[in-house]
């Protein structure tokens, strides 16, 4: 049974973050943005202007107090110690932003939004220094761990793409649609025809595994190597789209949540971490499988039957947001739905 935050907004929750000290940050619809401590108790709460949906919060990995938050066009940086009007506003991107993320040495900001654009922020100079585009909305880009320059983002276009922030054309580009098969098309399943539009990506700790979650209700993990990635597993677990994936700070333990009101908990680690030991049978198996007459293919056909949840959670609402925090020893999967109110699940030790 979930334990429920009450009493911090009146709007659905669109968004949540976690910060260093376990401060949790939620924004929902209509400019709301409330502050919770570790035990579920409000800690703050604002009104942002013009009641812009709230739609990414973001802690500075470098100062817990400093909290990015994007509500319509706009991105304001609040101060969590004194919770009043934003310290500093950014107007760089022209349509409502999807997603923040901040690099780990807090020098750098990423905004994507509705045009499919990319604002990436100098945050010393407080002024753009790239623009990075997507050719349909984008709807999450992430900074890589221990690589400060780099960053994964993905789109409704079903393209995911690797930037480095020295070059303004991405370093590799996957379109999703390309990974389908013959034994994933409409025609052999007869099912109607759900193009994997790309919702929700989170990277591993390590930097180089990255997961993305798709309209089609699959997960596909893929692995950095130099200026390209490469697919090494893809399995499904929901039956609509995948909103939301989170790696947890344990190597490849992935929580994922769905439109299908489901929360599901995968361990990773024996695909990703045995290939991790063993490039080269890796690189082998990508040789022989991936491409056939010039098109992706699948990887492995039994890869869907290899690989299920750990554990379950029949949440019940379409979801918004997960994030994962440790509170009183233990962890704890936080989720955000269509509701006003906070889930809060216990998670098993890895």
């Amino acid at each position: 049974m979930a334990v429920k935050w009450t009493g911090g907004h009146s709007s659905s929750i669109l968004c949540l973050n976690v910060n260093a000290e376990g401060l949790v940050a939620s924004g929902a619809e209509r400019g709301e943005l409330t502050l919770w401590d570790g035990g579920g108790a409000l800690a703050g709460q604002l009104q942002l202007p013009k009641a812009d949906d709230v739609t990414s919060v973001v802690f500075s990995p470098r100062h817990p107090s400093r909290l990015y938050t994007s509500h319509g066009e706009t991105i304001s940086l609040l101060d969590v110690r004194s919770l009043k009007e934003p310290v500093e506003r950014f107007h760089v991107n022209e349509e409502e932003i999807n997603c923040l993320s901040v690099n780990e040495t807090d020098s750098f900001l990423a905004a994507a939004d509705d045009s499919g654009a990319i604002k990436v922020m100098d945050l010393e100079n407080k002024k753009v220094s790239r623009s990075l585009r997507h050719s349909n909305i984008c709807s999450s880009v992430v900074f890589r761990p221990q690589r400060p320059q780099s960053l994964v983002s993905c789109g409704l276009d079903m393209q995911v793409m690797l930037w480095n922030l020295q070059k303004a054309r991405p370093l590799w580009t996957t379109n999703l649609q390309d990974c389908e098969t013959e034994e994933d098309s409409p025609q052999s399943t007869g099912q109607f025809f759900n193009p994997p539009l790309a919702h929700s990506l989170s990277v591993a700790s390590c930097g180089n595994i990255f997961g993305c979650g798709a309209q089609d209700g699959k997960v596909r993990i893929f692995r950095i190597s130099g200026a390209k990635f490469d697919r090494e597993l893809e399995f499904q677990g929901h039956s609509l789209g995948v909103s939301q994936v989170l790696f947890m700070p344990e190597a490849y333990w992935l929580l994922t949540g769905g439109n299908d009101g489901k929360v599901l908990l995968w361990d990773v680690s024996s695909d990703v971490g045995k290939q991790q030991k063993s490039p080269a049978k890796s690189l082998q198996r990508r040789k022989a499988s991936t491409r056939r007459d010039g098109k992706l293919n699948k990887v492995a056909s039994n890869e869907h039957a290899r690989v299920s949840p750990k554990l379950t959670i029949e949440h019940g609402e379409k979801v918004n947001w997960i994030s994962c925090a440790e509170i009183k020893g233990s962890k704890r999967v936080l989720v955000a739905d269509q509701s006003s109110y906070v889930s809060v699940y216990p998670l098993p030790e890895p």
